[in-house]
């Protein structure tokens, strides 16, 4: 159970998790949530055919010799309907998105004529039938599947989705998070500043986290290192569908997570991984109905150290979480990089390294962002991706082609990309 590769842990852990039910929410808030039913047109778009130019609706077989001039019958602007028939040696003055009238088949920009007097123009190009149009259910036939379940709603999405006035969206449950940090030594946010206690930055840098996901966490506060008040603050963790618990995994004699965690229920699937930062990270699964139907609470133990916190967060509990909300990407896209010195590693276990990426020609480059400390906050904040370390390199050469996860966004991709 313990000291299992990452590669083993991740494994773990999804196995464990699965995609949430379904529930409706308004199209406003459901940006990053995952589609959990097919969306279908409800009409034809564009609803007949429109012009995709500010022109001309004219006959093609008017204007095969040029110059042409040609009789403006009618103005058609967007939301207009047209009024007449276009004959030989007409055509109708059209603004962009506006029905193409009968009798035309082709648009001729503006650009491509000359005004002779109100009512007459000098067409100067040939065109085909068909030409600047737009044609009826080019975008989306009435009835069609126009988005999948399963479909995370971006930007796009959520433009499509207002196209076809879906104002409720049934989308798949984002899991309810609580964060909660441990130690006797931790200042919170609004206690006055004590130079002999340490931050508590784990907290806010695991909300930021979860938040990125698009999931508005709870923050429990801060458990000190006693078994009853532990026990009680675990407690009201355990109601939600994933506790972060930072702090307390290791084996010092005044940790307690562990032995008040179990004692509550929770099932330890392991409590170390061959990583650094961040061999004493913990998975744990509570069974919280009593009749059988599944209903879990996922226990995450991360490190009190915050880097080791946010590094197990990135590759144990984004992925878990992104399972949680349907997603089907659920690890950070990586990038090859060549990498700018030497490194030094000793065999044994999967090292995540924080480096700033450059452009190159042909490529990137990857550079450490300094001193690697597992407690160097700044490490992480000014990192653009993770270096991967495979727990069996002896260290890896200046020029060499390394791998990097990417922190600074949120493209994410089907596995790890990398072997250990």
């Amino acid at each position: 159970m313990e000291n299992l590769s990452v590669t083993n842990a991740q494994q773990c852990v999804l196995e464990a998790v699965a995609v949430q039910g379904a529930e409706s929410v308004r199209l406003e808030q459901s940006l990053g949530c995952v589609l959990a039913e097919d969306i279908r047109a409800n009409r034809d778009l564009p609803p007949y055919d429109v012009s995709a130019m500010d022109g001309y609706a004219v006959r093609s077989v008017d204007v095969a010799k040029i110059p042409a001039t040609l009789k403006i019958i009618e103005d058609i602007k967007a939301g207009d309907m047209p009024t007449g028939i276009v004959m030989t040696g007409q055509c109708a003055r059209i603004m962009t998105g506006a029905p193409v009238p009968q009798g035309a088949d082709a648009v001729i920009r503006v650009e491509d004529t000359q005004a002779l007097t109100e009512n007459k123009v000098q067409i100067n190009v040939a065109v085909k039938s068909g030409n600047d149009i737009r044609l009826q259910g080019e975008g989306m036939r009435n009835g069609d599947v126009v988005l999948t379940a399963g479909s995370e709603i971006t930007p796009g999405v959520i433009g499509v989705l207002a196209t076809v006035k879906c104002a409720q969206v049934q989308v798949v449950r984002q899991p309810r998070v609580a964060i909660l940090s441990t130690g006797n030594e931790l200042e919170d946010m609004d206690e006055p500043v004590d130079p002999n206690k340490i931050p508590n930055s784990n907290s806010y840098a695991l909300m930021a986290q979860v938040q990125a996901l698009g999931i508005e966490p709870a923050l429990l506060g801060i458990a000190r290192d006693d078994p009853e008040e532990l026990a009680e603050y675990l407690q009201r963790g355990l109601h939600f569908d994933v506790l972060l618990v930072s702090g307390g995994s290791s084996v010092g004699v005044h940790d307690y997570v562990r032995p008040t965690i179990e004692a509550l229920g929770v099932q330890m699937k392991f409590w170390r991984v061959a990583m650094k930062p961040g061999h004493p990270v913990a998975f744990g699964v509570l069974q919280r109905n009593s009749d059988g139907t599944p209903k879990e609470t996922f226990v995450f133990g991360l490190p009190g150290n915050p880097v080791s916190s946010m590094v197990c967060f990135e590759e144990f509990v984004a992925p878990a979480l992104r399972r949680m909300m349907g997603h089907a990407r659920l690890y950070r896209r990586t990038i090859t990089a060549r990498l700018t010195h030497n490194v030094k590693h000793q065999a044994g276990r999967t090292e995540f390294i924080r480096v700033t990426l450059a452009k190159e020609e042909g490529g990137y480059t990857a550079t450490s962002t300094g001193a690697q400390g597992s407690g160097m906050l700044l490490s992480m904040a000014q990192a653009d991706g993770l270096m991967v370390v495979p727990a069996d390199s002896v260290g890896i050469a200046a020029g060499s082609e390394v791998t990097v996860q990417l922190l600074d966004g949120t493209v994410f991709q089907e596995d790890a990309g990398f072997k250990e």
